[in-house]
């Protein structure tokens, strides 16, 4: 099961309270007030751990609370503390709280422990008020009480690409044939209901993730489809890859603007992130019809093919490219590039992953 957001009320921990007693030994006359002061209320943390990928392990417990201290003793004995929770979350957590709906938590390292809530601290005992004018005190101080608190854990994914397209436009087959992902395949519409990542290794050491996000289809920034769901897993991604299905019933032109559309009415930072635009499934028509639709759309959008390939795209179509990836040569108003591709039979998938690492090497610089 995928869960992106789930509500839950935690809770940190009462302090003890503080012990009203007095020493009674056998040869200790007027033994004076010897009462220990309360445990301290376990904390609440929040910790980001990269093996947990989903939200779902909160659906059957949705209040956490941290253990309360204990009372204090006699003979000047403390109570012991509470025990702490920690809540493990993955990558990309934010905590929410719903009362003000405030993001007071944005959990992204891995690894790292945030304090929440503090516990409430312990009672004061009776040793604490014994003066010159009460020799014994019969007062110790209740221990304070925790906090509580509301929050909804929202799970945006992080990648480096974000694919982005209608749905069966093959952003679940390409996610499978470049990385190790292996989402769910087949011929209808929302196949994928729920966002997949892949890491696509480049040569030994080099790496970025790419993540599948359920298709959008025109409307979804209103709340149609599968889209609106999904579409805060983009947020954080930084390059964007437009998939444009050559073979679709919908016009290419159709399909590049509703997503243009949908993107900019969710977030209008959306619109502004880098990008590329993929044409898909090139092998479901002859390499004519896949040329002259390719030029078409290059025409479309007033873009040019280069006449030689930084990334080894096949010679065999046409492929625009911008010159330089560079920020400061880039032009964020135009695609990194546009080329077909075809998952299927391999088509310019390598040289897609080559030119989709120098976008995610420019931006992390």
């Amino acid at each position: 099961m995928f869960n992106d957001s789930v509500e839950i009320t935690v809770s940190s921990g009462k302090g003890g309270a503080g012990c009203v007693a007095f020493r009674r030994e056998k040869y200790v006359l007027q033994g004076g007030p010897n009462g220990g002061d309360g445990g301290k209320g376990g904390n609440v943390y929040f910790k980001v751990d990269n093996n947990t990928h989903t939200l779902a392990h909160f659906q059957g417990n949705k209040n956490l609370k941290a253990q309360s201290g204990r009372q204090g003793m006699g003979s000047n004995m403390a109570g012991k503390s509470g025990e702490h929770i920690v809540v493990v979350v993955p990558p990309g957590t934010q905590v929410v709280d719903v009362e003000t709906g405030e993001v007071v938590l944005d959990l992204l390292e891995d690894g790292k422990e945030v304090l929440f809530l503090q516990g409430g601290k312990g009672g004061l005992g009776n040793v604490h008020f014994k003066s010159s004018t009460n020799q014994k005190p019969m007062y110790a101080q209740p221990g304070e009480p925790g906090i509580t608190k509301v929050v909804r854990l929202d799970l945006k994914l992080i990648a480096d690409v974000g694919l982005v397209g209608f749905p069966n436009v093959g952003k679940s087959t390409l996610i499978s044939t470049v990385s190790n992902a292996r989402p769910e395949v087949a011929n209808y519409e929302f196949t994928t209901l729920t966002p997949k990542l892949g890491q696509i290794n480049i040569g030994d050491y080099d790496s970025f993730i790419m993540a599948d996000i359920p298709g959008i289809i025109g409307g979804a920034s209103e709340g149609k489809g599968l889209g609106l769901k999904f579409l805060r897993h983009i947020e954080r991604t930084k390059t964007l890859l437009f998939m444009i299905d050559l073979a679709s019933y919908l016009e290419m032109q159709y399909q590049y603007e509703t997503l243009k559309k949908e993107l900019e009415a969710f977030s209008p930072l959306l619109a502004e992130r880098n990008f590329a635009i993929a044409l898909t499934r090139a092998d479901a028509m002859s390499s004519e019809e896949a040329i002259e639709k390719t030029n078409e759309f290059l025409k479309l959008l007033n873009l040019s093919p280069v006449s030689k390939s930084r990334f080894a795209f096949s010679e065999e179509y046409p492929v625009y490219e911008q010159e330089d990836f560079d920020k400061a040569f880039y032009d964020a108003s135009k695609p990194a590039f546009v080329a077909p591709i075809s998952s299927a039979i391999h088509l310019n998938i390598k040289p897609l992953t080559y030119a989709l690492y120098q976008m995610v090497v420019t931006e992390r610089s």
